[in-house]
């Protein structure tokens, strides 16, 4: 059951705890399946996730991310989304950080909608739809959309859609500037970003491994 009060970085108290581990899938050289992110802006992927606010609407969450720097690019909370809407975030984020050369996702309606693909297409931005009926092949989002509502929609009824968007941002916010990644040599997406942006190249975990990887490493 989800709580009303306002705990989460509120007085010092952790975000509920993750539940469960999701399975991944892998390749036989223990690299994720499909192109890998070598560089910055290299791949996104974004996805949908689903919650309601205190009256039992139905909201949306339209989640971006950057697969190599682990950085979450936007939550965007909204209750129908449509293609125009998913373009508008997208054109907010290429004016701000550039395009990607590559953006992830599944094939809900409105990534696989006309308007939106040749919108990506005029931006020069390649799409990489997974198999349908295969989320693990978008394990990076996943991962992410995994961490979003075991530490946070589980845990909070938001009384309105105004308060939803700010607890979310809030909770991105955090995410990116204070969570340490052991992918990123235990550095947050942020401070790895921007290192990135320093033209220092970076090592490490971030290639294509050749040995065993640990799954969590996705996020």
């Amino acid at each position: 059951m989800k709580r009303g009060g306002r705990n989460w970085r509120g007085g010092g108290t952790k975000g509920p705890q993750e539940l469960t581990k999701r399975g991944r899938l892998w390749l036989n050289d223990s690299s994720c399946i499909r192109l890998r992110a070598e560089h910055r802006s290299h791949v996104w992927s974004y996805d949908f996730v689903a919650d309601r606010i205190e009256d039992g609407r139905k909201i949306r969450l339209l989640v971006v991310i950057d697969e190599f720097t682990r950085e979450c690019l936007a939550i965007e909370v909204a209750r129908p989304f449509t293609a125009r809407q998913v373009v508008e975030v997208l054109r907010y984020l290429f004016a701000v950080r550039g395009a990607p050369k590559h953006i992830r996702s599944d094939n809900d309606p409105e990534f696989v909608a006309k308007e939106l693909n040749k919108w990506l297409k005029q931006a020069n931005v390649q799409t990489l739809f997974i198999a349908p009926g295969s989320p693990w092949e978008n394990g990076y989002v996943e991962s992410f959309n995994g961490k979003l509502r075991n530490e946070l929609l589980n845990g909070e009824l938001f009384l309105r859609l105004a308060e939803a968007r700010w607890m979310i941002d809030r909770w991105r916010l955090d995410y990116n500037h204070h969570r340490l990644h052991s992918a990123l040599d235990y550095q947050t997406p942020a401070a790895f970003a921007a290192r990135c942006s320093s033209s220092v190249r970076p090592t490490a975990s971030l290639q294509k491994t050749t040995g065993p990887m640990n799954p969590d490493s996705l996020t």
